[in-house]
């Protein structure tokens, strides 16, 4: 007799895997954040060394790389969750490929000159504020494509029972085709949380601070502590920062899609 396979012993070793993965992923990356800083702080340092590779030093960076992510993040749900939501409305259809294009623009340009080119158009000192924003339209695509595959998937007929009911268009919106979009749309936030981190390095081009900072003057100084430090550093937040984002998938989704 041939054996059936239901497909659930696999989706167990998918979930079982996933698990593992979200415990696993985490101490790997302090176990070499820790492995990397007790390597630097052994070893013999230059002055110079000395005067980058210190606690205050490595908790400014630390805090300005972090502020960014923070800030990117937060104008990327602001602009594009709304956007994805409007412009799949049967009366906004019409816009989807025109902000579609414009994303997908942010998305191709080089995340460095799109900095460097609004440094320049707005004549500001830099800062926060000068690097977050032309980052957050370089991270913009993932959240607003993700939330307008997430609505547009959402079955016909499940709206069409929601509104039989007595659901207004706001209420079905809310209660049915959000809460079924949200896994698309938090693995295109988790997305633009790892671009967000990655694309913040290039923030010490206008005076913005972060990791960046340590990996230009490692470089720039040939100081191999220092730019591996710098390196090191931003890959670990980058992939905690996507770790948050898993954890976010796994607990924040519809219990009936976990």
């Amino acid at each position: 007799m041939t054996a059936v396979d239901t497909g659930f012993s696999t989706e167990s070793s998918s979930r079982s895997a996933e698990r593992v993965r979200l415990f696993a992923q985490p101490a790997a990356v302090l176990l070499i954040v820790a492995g990397v800083l007790i390597w630097v702080f052994s070893s013999e340092l230059t002055a110079t060394e000395k005067e980058t590779l210190n606690a205050a030093g490595l908790f400014a960076a630390l805090r300005d790389h972090l502020a960014m992510t923070v800030v990117v993040t937060a104008i990327v749900v602001a602009v594009a969750v709304p956007l994805g939501v409007l412009v799949t409305r049967p009366w906004a259809k019409w816009a989807a490929p025109v902000f579609l294009a414009v994303a997908n623009i942010g998305q191709a340009a080089p995340a460095l000159g799109v900095l460097v080119l609004w440094f320049i158009v707005t004549g500001a000192t830099g800062g926060l504020w000068v690097a977050a924003l032309p980052l957050a339209f370089y991270s913009l695509l993932p959240v607003l494509r993700n939330t307008m595959v997430g609505l547009q998937q959402v079955d016909p007929s499940l709206i069409d029972a929601g509104r039989g009911i007595g659901m207004s268009a706001s209420g079905v919106l809310w209660r049915v085709e959000f809460p079924l979009a949200i896994p698309l749309i938090l693995a295109g936030l988790r997305t633009s949380l790892v671009l967000a981190v990655g694309t913040a390095t290039f923030g010490m081009f206008v005076n913005a601070g972060g990791f960046g900072l340590l990996i230009d003057t490692g470089y720039k100084l040939n100081l191999t502590k220092v730019l591996i430090t710098g390196s090191v550093l931003a890959v670990a937040l980058a992939l905690l920062v996507d770790w948050l984002g898993a954890v976010a998938e796994q607990f924040f989704g519809p219990k009936g899609l976990r």
